[in-house]
């Protein structure tokens, strides 16, 4: 076929006339608008249907000044009594600011924990300018959410509707509403920023929506929304250096906040239910020797006897992939996963077992008080008088915030004025293995070692992961060694 070879001036006429052509359809399809709806782009419907839903929240704490110890010496008093009015406690009022979520219509509030942490009082603040004082239903430091419920009378209040933020994608618009350094309600917007945040450090079960809407202190505990006017969050941290927003911002998904309102609306009991696994997330050296192709799921080290993983088939050495055909990055992807579900809930985990992918379906289920716990505080002329001890199970495990597969006596609380507390034999949280050779196990065999005539104790504490050893001579010397 013969080609025919066109001069350079035929071919820039062809642009330009492709152009004209080009130009000509776009101005067909330009019009000068015809109203002022045409021409204005406003989140301004969005905001007047959704901001009234958002409070403010201040607290009030009194704080006592410490009192120095010369005061309360026995020589002080006996000369000069109680005269120096200068020498007593002082109390102070201290402040906090925060924001809020109306979620129903009787006054029940989403915020932060943080927000109303230690607080004395806590006065909720509708966008109309009306005061309430608020009742704290359920308090939650693990997943720094709190539900409060105030009594504003017969008429229903604003809510925002909760929506699924497992539909929220990196991309997404959405507002920040708040109270920002306390100047009053102001709405941010921006986009979200990535999605699964579980690496920041922020609570027992971090998994955020990130988003650069601006975010600033007083922003704690409002709104995150989408352009339909559902909760996609509520705003809990910033990445900052200087406590003043730079684009990164954090929110607890809605769906977190749904499982934490659930609690709170049932009498106020938040027992989250369980898998029954420990594991740790596969790095890329572990994938590599488990011959994936990238790093993602979490690794399986032990099941915990007739737990819910236990019975569905999960086995040491499995790798959990997804829950719910939700896939899982890291341990704190599937803790929060897990903890967004209800007692009962028959949930399909993707599981790479012997080389294959497989399903295993799991009936989840609450975390076993076995055994009971059995609390105690321990009397008697003995260098653990004073203490307070429990049973460990899953159960109250998950309340104390540690491991839930340790097994054995912890420490809840040591009186201060006794040689524990003076000396810190044993501290809130130390785990009493044995004493005097004996094997401790439950709080009813740490009561039947105790030998109130012994002239020197020897007993094994794990004490923040490690093992010590520890030796007692009553009234006269302590020490401690680890030995693991």
């Amino acid at each position: 076929m013969k080609r025919t070879l066109k001069p350079l001036s035929f071919m820039f006429t062809l642009l330009v006339g492709m152009n004209a052509v080009s130009a000509q359809d776009s101005d067909a399809q330009r019009v000068v608008p015809q109203s002022r709806e045409q021409v204005q782009l406003s989140y301004a419907p969005l905001v007047s249907q959704s901001a009234p839903a958002v409070v403010n929240i201040f607290t009030r704490k009194v704080v006592r000044a410490r009192r120095s110890a010369m005061f309360d010496d026995p020589l002080f008093k006996r000369f000069f009594g109680d005269q120096f009015s200068f020498g007593m406690p002082e109390e102070r009022v201290r402040g906090s600011l925060g924001s809020g979520v109306i979620v129903r219509p009787d006054g029940v509030i989403v915020t932060n924990h943080h927000v109303i942490e230690g607080a004395d009082e806590v006065t909720v603040v509708l966008s109309d300018r009306r005061e309430f004082d608020a009742e704290i239903v359920l308090d939650d430091p693990r997943t720094d959410l709190a539900i409060l419920r105030i009594d504003a009378g017969d008429e229903p209040l604003a809510t925002l509707s909760l929506a699924d933020s497992d539909n929220v994608l990196v991309g997404d618009i959405v507002l920040a509403i708040g109270n920002p350094f306390g100047i009053g309600q102001t709405v941010t917007s921006g986009i979200v920023s990535a999605n699964a945040r579980t690496q920041q450090g922020i609570s027992d079960y971090g998994f955020f929506i990130q988003t650069d809407a601006a975010v600033n202190p007083g922003n704690s505990g409002g709104a995150l929304i989408g352009i339909d006017g559902a909760l996609l969050g509520i705003n809990t941290a910033i990445y900052s250096r200087t406590g003043a927003s730079n684009g990164i911002g954090f929110a607890v998904p809605a769906n977190m906040v749904k499982s934490v309102l659930r609690a709170a609306l049932n009498e106020g009991q938040l027992v989250r239910p369980w898998l029954g696994v420990k594991g740790q997330t596969v790095t890329t050296d572990l994938a590599a020797g488990l011959g994936l192709d990238r790093a993602g799921g979490v690794l399986v080290d032990d099941v915990y006897a007739d737990g819910p993983a236990a019975l569905a088939g999960v086995s040491p050495g499995d790798v959990i992939m997804a829950v719910d055909g939700k896939e899982i990055i890291d341990e704190q992807g599937l803790n929060f996963r897990v903890a967004t579900m209800q007692e009962g809930e028959e949930v399909p985990l993707a599981v790479l077992s012997e080389g294959f992918i497989q399903q295993r379906i799991v009936s989840l289920d609450l975390p076993p008080e076995d055994p009971p716990r059995n609390t105690q505080k321990l009397d008697g002329r003995h260098p653990f008088q004073g203490v307070t001890i429990a049973n460990m199970s899953p159960r109250f495990n998950e309340e104390l915030q540690i491991n839930t597969f340790l097994r054995g006596v912890v420490v809840l609380e040591v009186e201060r004025r006794t040689p524990a507390g003076r000396y810190q034999f044993l501290i809130p949280g130390d785990v009493i293995r044995a004493i005097n050779g004996a094997s401790v196990e439950y709080v009813a065999d740490l009561e039947n070692v105790i030998d109130e005539t012994a002239e020197r104790y020897v007993y094994q504490v794990q004490r923040r992961g490690r093992m010590q050893e520890c030796t007692i001579v009553p009234n006269r010397s302590y020490r401690c060694n680890v030995i693991q």
